[in-house]
């Protein structure tokens, strides 16, 4: 997987040369939360935090374009038991999407990502612990998305859902599968072609 997504990116910075790329900022609001099972942890809540990044934009043929990121993620679960507590986890994730562009300014996207695990801590009560060493470091997920650009002024709203495919807790330290699942609302600026 990891050499997959190496290669697509590499094929589109080659391409860098002769298509007419475009870059551009992103930020919006994550949705987070953590899928068990296996696990005798109950209550699970959602939690808040938000994402930040840039991407290209690398046209294929027609419509469709390839968009590599480069994304700072907030991630991570509530948690409601007898006492409320927040997993976070920060990522700096890599998504590799195939875009569809329709003419009207809609456009869908999808494709595979990587997230590299930045931080893991439990908060609890105004107290918190490292919980890296127990943290999967890299997490590899699918990406769904759709969204809106308004090409007179380069600005575009998107939303996505990003499903974990991987465990996010070490094989050693516990019982049961946790997978990521966030739900994004971005805000994004697409600049001139440079």
């Amino acid at each position: 997987m990891k050499t997959i997504l190496l290669f697509t990116f590499v094929m589109a910075m080659v391409n860098a040369t002769t298509a007419q790329i475009q870059y551009g900022v992103k930020a919006g609001l994550n949705r987070v939360s953590l899928n068990y099972s296996g696990s005798a942890i109950n209550d699970l809540g959602v939690r808040y935090d938000f994402n930040a990044g840039i991407f290209a934009s690398v046209p294929l043929f027609s419509n469709f374009y390839l968009q590599p990121e480069l994304m700072y993620s907030g991630q991570g679960s509530g948690f409601t038991d007898s006492i409320p507590a927040d997993a976070n986890y920060n990522y700096l994730n890599v998504p590799v999407l195939f875009k569809y562009q329709h003419t009207s300014g809609f456009f869908a996207e999808t494709g595979p990502q990587i997230g590299f695990l930045l931080s893991a801590e439990l908060k609890s009560d105004g107290h918190s612990i490292d919980n890296k060493n127990y943290t999967q470091s890299t997490d590899f997920s699918w990406v769904l998305g759709i969204g809106y650009k308004i090409s007179s002024i380069n600005t575009g709203i998107d939303m996505r859902y990003n499903f974990g495919l991987t465990n996010t807790i070490k094989a050693s330290s516990a019982a049961g599968t946790a997978k990521n699942s966030v739900f994004q609302l971005d805000l994004f600026y697409q600049f001139k072609n440079l």
